[in-house]
């Protein structure tokens, strides 16, 4: 133990005393941040790698609207469209070089992915393991017939081990996701070291947000589970304490696909001493997805309501609602009822899309996944009603800009894509028909064009983020107080920090109108003599001690208390 606490101070003095070190430009967070989520080869041209066509994307549609690009994988890799990495520390040669990526780092923030559960078959420590070879014969693990395997939970329905040759005779490695994709042996010092050492050469590189990957499935140990173990916990603490002495202006960001209260370990410990937790300062919140979707498939927000109500006003959400993954089933457990899971699963069936599965330890299998553009799930491609699709798509986008936290943006809910039914009959992939990639050139002149839909949807959006970064009340920080006004309306009070500033949020889910009758006695916050809406630009004044608010269907309102 005193020589891993010794290896770790001397990466650490390293690590300070580089003289290329990029000091983060930004420690604290703001109403201005958002994320956006992309492929470092969304944005295709013919005369420039895709990470610098992402960056020119960046710089002319998006410009400040965004504060951080969260590039998912862009290391070189075997599969699962760039989980499966080869080399941890390169740039894949297919869509550019680290100066692409710094290039992109001078005006926004970065997000880089540490996807250290597991590493491709390709690698070169894995290849080392097939030869015997010292260290790596330990880097791995390698199953023993005696282990009882039984209890460990499974997010694919793929085999838990997969069988190798290696110089030495054959032998079963744990792979939890794909026999590509072998899992690391973080039972091992120096494999420990190994993600301490590339957590600070991210940074090094100019990562402001690292998300630990799969994080809940690090650690392994027979007999149990074999996810959320206390193990998988300390290295998390580890992580954040190197940190906190290395760079402290780095967020670590926790990506863990399971039911709510699992999820939110992931903060850790809450240290009287610091005034703040020992893990992960921001989580990702999964259970977002699937209760709005539900909320808007039934044109009720209670259950909605009912959970963000629930949520404290301490910890720091990466809210998204899209996601390259498509969006997780098993966040909702224990919220809904599995006949309203199987709802969401039916639409998605009904509205073109795929559902992955996964294995059970009793031998059966349940959803785990829904793969389809979130816009194909709200609306029906087969029955198209532009304006009301459109309404309702960015209906979802406000409701999630309005909750406290940070804002995940995937690249496709910028333009309302549709399934790309392509790009699955190519790979036979279900994750693909919510990955298509764009050429730049063909999607800068569908944007110039006021009337195409992904125009329409991304200056709407853009106005929506200009508008959440000039206020205070949407502060990551801000309280959060959600109302029940009515079932069908989302209703929320957002406010600034310093608690000078409130705004009222509120959005129907309905495809009808809505007339709410909100009096002034009935919550203190509502006692202020007008009320601008940021997104119409319409004021209201109360009438009678009572606000009287009129929702077209799916409308959003931001109300803001201003000065007669």
């Amino acid at each position: 133990m005193e020589w891993i606490y010794g290896r770790i101070q001397a990466s650490i003095d390293s690590f300070l005393r580089n003289p290329r070190l990029k000091t983060p430009r930004r420690g604290s967070l703001s109403e201005k941040d958002a994320i956006l989520i992309t492929y470092a080869d969304s944005f295709r041209s013919p005369e420039r790698s895709p990470l610098e066509t992402l960056n020119l994307f960046i710089q002319e549609q998006l410009g400040q609207a965004v504060s951080a690009v969260h590039i998912l994988p862009f290391y070189p890799y075997s599969s699962d469209d760039g989980f499966s990495v080869v080399d941890y520390r390169q740039v894949n040669p297919e869509v550019g070089e680290w100066e692409n990526v710094t290039s992109i780092g001078r005006h926004h923030r970065l997000m880089f992915d540490m996807v250290i559960n597991h590493i491709s078959r390709k690698s070169a420590w894995f290849q080392a393991y097939l030869r015997d070879e010292a260290p790596y014969r330990d880097y791995f693990i390698t199953a023993q017939e005696a282990w009882d395997l039984s209890h460990v939970v499974r997010p694919r329905t793929l085999p838990l081990l997969s069988e190798v040759n290696t110089s030495s005779g054959p032998r079963k490695v744990w792979t939890t996701f794909s026999d590509d994709q072998i899992d690391l042996n973080f039972a091992n010092p120096l494999v420990l070291m190994e993600g301490i050492d590339l957590m600070l050469f991210y940074v090094q590189k100019g990562a402001e947000f690292l998300r630990l990957d799969a994080i809940a499935y690090l650690w392994k140990e027979p007999g149990t589970s074999c996810i959320h173990l206390p193990q998988t916990h300390a290295v998390i603490k580890l992580m954040r304490a190197v940190l906190d002495q290395a760079a402290p202006d780095v967020f670590l960001i926790t990506e863990t696909n399971v039911p709510h209260q699992e999820n939110i370990s992931y903060f850790g410990d809450y240290l009287v001493e610091t005034g703040r937790t020992d893990e992960a300062q921001l989580v990702y919140q999964f259970p977002l997805a699937t209760l709005t979707l539900h909320a808007f498939r039934t044109g009720n927000a209670r259950i909605l309501s009912a959970w963000a109500a629930s949520l404290d006003n301490q910890s720091l959400f990466f809210n998204f609602i899209a996601s390259h993954d498509g969006i997780g089933i098993m966040p909702a457990k224990g919220i809904l009822t599995e006949q309203e899971i199987q709802a969401l699963v039916d639409q998605t069936l009904r509205h073109g899309g795929k559902v992955s599965y996964k294995s059970n330890p009793d031998g059966s299998r349940s959803p785990y996944e829904l793969n389809i553009t979130l816009y194909d799930l709200l609306n029906d491609p087969a029955r198209p009603n532009p304006q009301l699709d459109s309404d309702r798509f960015i209906a979802s986008q406000v409701l999630m800009l309005s909750l406290r936290g940070v804002p995940g943006i995937y690249f496709h809910s910028l333009f309302g894509s549709s399934n790309c039914l392509a790009c699955l009959e190519a790979t036979g992939e279900a994750r693909s028909i919510n990955r298509q990639k764009f050429d730049y050139p063909a999607l800068a002149a569908q944007l110039e064009n006021p009337q195409s839909r992904p125009a329409q949807v991304l200056r709407r959006y853009l106005r929506l983020l200009a508008l959440r970064g000039q206020e205070p009340a949407f502060h990551p920080s801000g309280a959060q107080e959600v109302w029940d006004a009515d079932p069908e309306v989302f209703a929320l009070f957002r406010q600034s920090p310093d608690r000078s500033q409130t705004i009222f949020c509120l959005v129907n889910v309905t495809t009808h109108p809505k007339q709410l009758r909100l009096k002034h006695s009935s919550h203190s916050l509502l006692r202020e003599p007008v009320w601008l809406d940021l997104i119409s630009n319409q004021t209201h004044t109360p009438m009678d001690d009572c606000l009287e608010i009129h929702l077209a269907p799916y409308q959003c309102c931001w109300l803001k208390a201003v000065s007669r």
